[in-house]
Order: structure tokens, then C-alpha cells, then sequence
């Protein structure tokens, strides 16, 4: 599976990404700065949404930002 993310934007209080698998960016995550908790815009918190979750806030704890683009491939 690999599943890639790409930042939208990035406001104080959510970071959203589009992301899906391959480059088909279909869906949208939000991830809350403060507390790290992720949703899936439409709700369905899947695995993609998990795995690609995990290696936005690996990456943002490695640099102290938000990454431009993520994937994960597995």
C-alpha cells in the first residue's frame, strides 16, 4: 500500500492534507496542531488515514514543521 499526502494549509488550529493512494488525492485529513488528534474529513478514519497520520507526525516531530508532502509506502 502507498499512500501519499500532500499540506493544503496550515492555520493555528488544524493542518489539513489531501491525501489517498498513489497521487489520486481524494481525500482530506485534519490534524490538530495542539494535541496531534487526527479525523478524516468524511469521517471514515481508515487505515490510509492511520499509516499517513503516523508519518505527518513523525516527520513534524523529527523538524518541528508540518511537512510540505508525505508518503508512506508499506
Amino acid at each position: 500500500m502507498m499512500v501519499t499526502a500532500r499540506r493544503l494549509d496550515s492555520a493555528a488550529d488544524e493542518v489539513r492534507y489531501a491525501f489517498g493512494f498513489e497521487d489520486r488525492f481524494d481525500r482530506v485529513l485534519i490534524i490538530d496542531p495542539h494535541t496531534l488528534e487526527a479525523r478524516a474529513e468524511e469521517g471514515d478514519f481508515d487505515g490510509a488515514a492511520s499509516v499517513i497520520t503516523a508519518k505527518i507526525v513523525k516527520m513534524w516531530r523529527s523538524s518541528g514543521e508540518f511537512p510540505t508532502r508525505a508518503m508512506f509506502a508499506g
